[in-house]
């Protein structure tokens, strides 16, 4: 993504920067769903913040210049939590093993406010794997539930890979 010349879009809060992008991607997948219908404009609409999920994780790595690992990766966390975008409880935290829950996601409610609420997984929940794959292939994340899907947290689980 081209910056600004004297901003870097990192000094923006990711809760603005995914509000901005909902603006755009809401007449977005408007259009498509008249041309195209609705299961094609989600599918467009997921694709396209996978890509840019993708694209920020490959960033993030780049600048660090080493293969980044959970250490790294709970180092960069204040990203996605600032301005209380996040309230996360923790419950392990080393280099092989991150685990916690988000227990409120102002995502979720913003979504819900813009009436966008049944693509918000589209728009960030289904980003945090597929960050991962940009910046280090070998993290990997599982969940089961999320609060934009209904539920009472978010179960965040993140490991390395195995070597066989």
């Amino acid at each position: 993504m081209a910056e600004a010349k004297g901003m870097d879009l990192n000094d923006i809060p990711i809760l603005m920067r995914r509000k901005i992008e909902a603006m755009i991607l809401k007449h977005v997948l408007d259009v498509i769903t008249d041309r195209s219908g609705r299961e094609e404009a989600e599918a467009v609409i997921g694709a396209a913040c996978s890509k840019s999920a993708i694209e920020q994780g490959q960033m993030l790595a780049e600048d660090l210049g080493h293969a980044p690992d959970l250490t790294d990766f709970a180092e960069i966390q204040p990203n996605w939590t600032r301005e209380d975008a996040l309230r996360i409880e923790t419950i392990e935290m080393s280099e092989e093993k991150m685990d916690f829950n988000v227990v409120k996601c102002r995502y979720a409610e913003m979504y819900q406010e813009m009436g966008l609420g049944d693509i918000g997984h589209l728009l960030s929940c289904n980003r945090d794997g597929d960050f991962c794959i940009g910046y280090n292939p070998e993290i990997e994340m599982t969940r089961t539930q999320t609060i934009m899907k209904g539920a009472s947290h978010c179960d965040f689980r993140y490991r390395m890979k195995k070597e066989a």
